[in-house]
């Protein structure tokens, strides 16, 4: 029996600051990863993430390609009022729709209200199933509403601290 394909969307940054804010620690990419490859064949895994250029950074970008994810980053701006840009919404849309077509189902891991009308269109239109995985706390209910099925990220998917 023929597992099904996934592709795995990760926005970094949005997981990063939920764990962070509702636990104190980390998300665990590598049980995550071990969850997920148990069930699915993993036919591309793409972590989106700002570049701020520190070490520390690029030590957790090398650690996400050695588990299998392929690495995006965007640069960290800094506006002249203080305030920061950064996000990979776009991005993360534009790949799930380029790569829905050779997939059976999308894990999408963000809590991000954003994406419900992404979700919704890549049930709708490619007919694939969309599984998101998010800080339930800090998840937008239109998020879980439009998922095929949620994931809450809690103890089995943090670092232990």
């Amino acid at each position: 029996m023929s597992r099904e394909r996934v592709l795995i969307l990760v926005d970094v940054q949005n997981i990063y600051y939920t764990s962070r804010q509702v636990y104190g620690q980390n998300f665990n990419y590598n049980a995550f990863w071990a969850q997920v490859s148990q069930d699915y064949q993993i036919h591309k895994a793409i972590a989106y993430a700002i570049d701020r250029g520190d070490t520390q950074q690029r030590q957790f970008q090398n650690i996400l390609r050695a588990i299998g994810f392929e690495v995006k980053l965007k640069p960290y701006i800094q506006r002249s009022d203080g305030s920061a840009k950064g996000d990979w919404d776009v991005g993360i849309a534009v790949d799930a729709l380029d790569y829905a077509e050779q997939v059976n189902r999308v894990i999408l891991v963000s809590g991000d209200g954003d994406f419900d009308v992404l979700v919704a269109r890549l049930q709708a239109k490619f007919g694939v199933a969309v599984d998101v995985y998010g800080v339930e706390s800090l998840t937008a209910a239109s998020l879980i509403a439009s998922a095929t099925n949620f994931y809450p990220i809690d103890e089995p998917l943090l670092l232990a601290r």
